[in-house]
């Protein structure tokens, strides 16, 4: 799944980075539409006990917009999810889409430069997140 994903190891906890992803976000235009505890979900659905994963679903109205107007379809792919978990080791991952390999393999023409642009701000939230 990582060829598909911007992943970053995060140099602190999970409770902390959940505390940071606001700002994160905002640092480039995002702003959280949903939060899904799946731990909690899990538990409450299956009864069954899970690692703490967040999936956090992040919306930049202005690129959103603009992906929009070039195809109505790409609104399958909104918002762009970015995922908070813990590993086995108590280390804390975020993940987000790759945008750019997500449009290129199933969007139609003309969301390159928009995709582009979601990409690089996604790496620079996530650089922001883990720093």
């Amino acid at each position: 799944m990582t060829n598909e994903s911007l992943r970053r190891e995060l140099p602190f906890g999970f409770d902390e980075a959940l505390e940071r992803l606001p700002a994160a976000l905002q640092s480039e235009g995002f702003g959280a539409l949903t939060e899904i505890d799946v731990q909690a979900t899990l538990k409450k659905k299956l009864d069954v006990d899970f690692r703490r994963y967040r999936i956090v679903g992040a919306c930049n109205p202005k690129l959103a917009h603009a992906a929009l107007g070039v195809s109505l379809d790409v609104g399958v792919m909104l918002p762009c999810n970015v995922v908070l978990y813990e590993t086995d080791d108590g280390k804390t991952v975020a993940l987000a889409v790759d945008p750019m390999k997500r449009f290129a393999a199933e969007g139609p023409p003309g969301l390159e430069g928009v995709a582009a642009d979601v990409e690089a701000r996604l790496v620079r939230v996530l650089d922001h997140l883990a720093g």
